[in-house]
């Protein structure tokens, strides 16, 4: 689905060093049980730096646990599973082709965090009943590997209907439907494009031009994408379903013109991601703290370097390095959460039909 500390050596390292932070508050603090921590559930994707994590503890008197749970889809459904008796205090990283399931399964408790004020209408999915805060949003697109396309003198894909010709056979991976929100938000990029009666066919003709599918993000992008720094490139594809900021990790200093990754802009399906006060959290009062500081504008500022998100505080500065390096999208593909809420599971089963047997 932001901190103080800026990117020093490289975005990359960054991206690293929080990984390494993320593992380290996960393992501490005691448990939810003890009013002094505060325990955050979260997907694999969530870091913090060190700096910004230290001045909530002393400002809050919280001590922070972060329990990653692998995709956003893996980490709802384990939350759902645990209803009424959660892991955690907070969730963070529920997003818009999700939310409706956590909702329907009554996962929070209303909260109307400090600074909601100023946050954009249209991220509030749920304004008026504020079970859950946005706190960021992005957009998925096909990112490819500038070097590879360069060696094989092929332009890259700019679109959807790009990626069926027959130049970018057996080059795309991306994420399960059923168990990532990366994957899910990528399928439902297709609806948008093609409608609900179009997307099915072009799926069949994506399947026909070897498109892999794995579980998660994580595998895609950095053991499978040829492009990233953090999988050491070794993969060999050079075709990934991930972000249009995700550009900014793969840049090294001294700073290239350009990033060496590139994003398909005409693949884009914006994503919005929530936080919200788990019902029956052990420790509702910390949690509500920890809501308030996921939307202060010391977290929001950080946050583009640390998740390449954008931060859902409108009046929140984003970092030069973002903006240089990650795709703006001018019209990514959306649909109305209504529709999805309507349709997904139904939308979920046929994309497995199609593409996994």
């Amino acid at each position: 689905m932001s901190i103080t500390s800026r990117i020093t050596a490289t975005a990359l390292a960054a991206a690293v060093g929080m990984t390494a932070l993320a593992a380290c508050g996960s393992s501490g603090g005691g448990d939810s049980a003890d009013a002094k921590t505060v325990t955050l559930v979260s997907h694999d994707s969530f870091f913090a730096s060190k700096s910004v994590l230290a001045a909530f503890e002393k400002e809050s008197g919280y001590k922070i646990k972060v329990l990653p749970g692998g995709d956003a889809g893996k980490a709802v459904n384990q939350a759902i599973l645990s209803k009424g008796n959660p892991q955690g205090d907070v969730f963070f990283g529920i997003d818009n082709t999700l939310l409706s399931r956590g909702l329907k399964a009554d996962l929070f408790s209303p909260y109307k965090a400090k600074g909601l004020d100023g946050v954009p209408a249209g991220l509030q999915l749920d304004k008026g009943r504020h079970r859950v805060t946005p706190l960021d949003y992005g957009d998925i697109c096909v990112n490819y590997d500038r070097a590879y396309f360069a060696q094989h003198k092929i332009a890259p894909p700019k679109t959807f209907d790009d990626l069926i010709k027959p130049a970018y056979k057996g080059l795309l991976v991306t994420e399960n439907s059923a168990t990532s929100s990366p994957g899910l938000a990528f399928q439902l990029g297709t609806i948008a494009k093609y409608g609900e009666t179009g997307w099915q066919g072009y799926w069949k003709k994506l399947k026909a031009n070897g498109v892999e599918v794995v579980d998660g993000w994580n595998q895609a992008y950095n053991e499978r994408f040829s492009g990233s720094a953090a999988g050491k490139r070794k993969g060999d594809k050079p075709l990934v379903v991930s972000y249009a900021s995700s550009p900014i990790a793969e840049v090294k200093k001294p700073e290239p013109r350009q990033a060496p990754t590139g994003v398909a802009t005409g693949t884009c399906f914006r994503q919005i991601e929530f936080g919200g006060l788990l019902k029956g959290a052990k420790n509702e009062k910390g949690g509500k703290a920890l809501l308030d500081f996921l939307l202060s504008k010391k977290f929001q500022e950080d946050m583009p370097l640390q998740m390449y998100v954008n931060p859902a505080l409108k009046d929140a500065k984003v970092p030069a390095l973002f903006t240089k390096y990650g795709a703006t999208i001018d019209k990514p593909g959306t649909l109305a959460p209504e529709t999805i809420t309507k349709n997904r599971e139904q939308w979920i089963k046929q994309w497995s039909s199609l593409v996994l047997k």
